[in-house]
């Protein structure tokens, strides 16, 4: 190679650290700095978000053993790793692009020649012809950050499956937590059922004692036997509600659950559920895995912007050849024997119309992407002030729920006592018996609604420590 050619080559190499890629700037959140105010949501003094995982807010250990059992046998977990596998496997391939492709090759040939003089006789000779060469084949000079800026975009991929699989663990979590407090719940409805059916087997055996003795007139019986039907047909409801709580749980682990490990009612389910602080400040949405997944496509389609750009520029790629060749073995590795050749190629589109669209493309998939991102923050907003919205107000609604279920029941003691001594009829008995039905179904989903919303918080906040 020329003085000139390796001079070129050298100022080619120093010039490769010029980049056609934006800088990446974090757009608007477009949501408010901080959560709403109000008389429907707490005040909270925290200003910071403290630390959490799943252990600390799933405290019952049935509930962490379930879980735990999940997250090594679930089928999506199991595709967001192959997808991270995936992801990194390009990343790895998309990086070497950045290194020069060595290839080594060996050749060695022996060839016989033989001769005949005229007394007969024959002179035999051998030659042998070795080569080694080690050549770099069409390196590429990053002169305009091409191929950095498709590393970025593939490392950026590559972290946004890691985030993405973040946020499958978290759903999972969270959908195990509601699928097993509704299973408590549905519990303390087919026993509140059974209770009720139990009741109103006996008062259809009193009302029908009355009528026949003429105490009580026949539609005193009936109303009594509607409401044996009506507890009869929720116990058959409720046990198969359990039973199909019992199957979604057996699918999001992906394995037998053990008895041992549900709740019997929602009392017993609801008890060990920690409470989360949201804080003050709307931006510790930016941890949760679906708004990182964003961000990290986001970056990615930034990067692939500068590609396209760079691609507009020409390509210089370098070749060379290093190799020693020689006709006799033994002279192999002399001082003559060794050969050399470097090359320098440039290539520039003539018609550029295909790569300037391609620039074009790769921008409105950034702002595509930028959408996105910013759809999935506005999301998570919505997520964090709805729940927050529920736990304001859900003691009261709670306490409420307690004081009107003590209420009818005892209204039912002192209307059953009343019907029983003859005072009452039997419709103010019933009336009062449904009354305290009711209230004490409201209690139930009153209780699973507070559990349920403890849940949400884990779920809209994201960012759990341990995945």
């Amino acid at each position: 190679m020329t003085r000139a050619g390796t001079t070129a080559v050298i100022a080619a190499v120093l010039m490769s650290g010029c980049s056609t890629q934006s800088a990446y700037l974090r757009p608007p959140t477009a949501v408010p700095q901080s959560w709403p105010t109000g008389a429907a949501y707490l005040r909270d003094s925290q200003a910071g978000l403290p630390s959490y995982d799943w252990q600390a807010v799933m405290g019952d250990p049935r509930l962490r053993r379930i879980i735990t059992q999940a997250l090594s046998n679930n089928q999506d977990l199991k595709l967001a790793a192959a997808n991270i596998s995936l992801a990194r496997a390009q990343f790895d391939v998309q990086k070497s692009e950045m290194l020069p492709d060595i290839n080594a090759t060996a050749d060695l040939t022996r060839s016989k020649s033989g001769s005949s003089g005229n007394s007969g006789s024959s002179a035999i000779g051998a030659r042998s012809n070795a080569a080694l060469q080690i050549g770099v084949a069409g390196y590429e000079l990053d002169l305009f950050g091409r191929l950095r800026s498709l590393n970025d975009a593939a490392r950026s991929r590559y972290l946004a499956s890691i985030s993405a699989a973040q946020s499958v663990k978290q759903v999972l979590i969270a959908d195990i937590a509601d699928a097993w407090v509704a299973y408590g719940a549905d519990a303390s409805l087919l026993a509140l059922a059974q209770q009720t059916a139990l009741a109103a087997q006996e008062s259809v055996r009193l009302t029908g004692a009355r009528y026949r003795g003429g105490i009580a007139p026949r539609n005193d019986l009936r109303q009594a036997e509607i409401v044996l039907a009506t507890a009869q047909a929720d116990v058959a409801n409720q046990t198969t509600l359990v039973a199909q709580d019992a199957n979604t749980l057996r699918l999001l682990v992906g394995a037998e659950v053990a008895p041992s490990d549900l709740p019997q009612s929602i009392t017993d389910a609801a008890a060990r559920f920690a409470e989360i602080s949201a804080g003050l400040d709307s931006s510790v949405l930016l941890r949760r895995p679906d708004v990182a997944e964003a961000e990290w496509q986001l970056r990615a389609a930034n990067a692939e912007i500068g590609a396209a750009r760079a691609a507009l520029f020409p390509k210089i790629s370098l070749t060379g050849l290093l190799g020693l060749a020689t006709s006799a073995l033994t002279s192999l590795f002399s001082g003559g024997s060794f050969v050399w050749q470097a090359g320098v190629s440039a290539g520039l589109p003539i018609f550029g119309g295909a790569g300037k669209a391609n620039v074009r493309v790769s921008e409105a998939q950034r702002d595509a992407a930028q959408a996105q991102y910013q759809k999935a923050i506005q999301r998570a907003f919505a997520d964090v002030a709805n729940v927050l919205a529920r736990r304001g107000t859900i003691a009261d609604q709670l306490a409420a729920a307690r004081s009107g279920d003590a209420a009818a029941a005892d209204n039912l003691h002192l209307a059953d006592l009343r019907y029983r001594n003859g005072i009452d009829s039997y419709l103010l008995e019933l009336t009062a018996r449904l009354a305290r039905y009711n209230a004490a179904r409201t209690l139930v989903q009153t209780r699973l609604l507070d559990a349920s919303s403890r849940i949400a918080m884990y779920r809209a906040l994201g960012g759990d420590a341990s995945l």
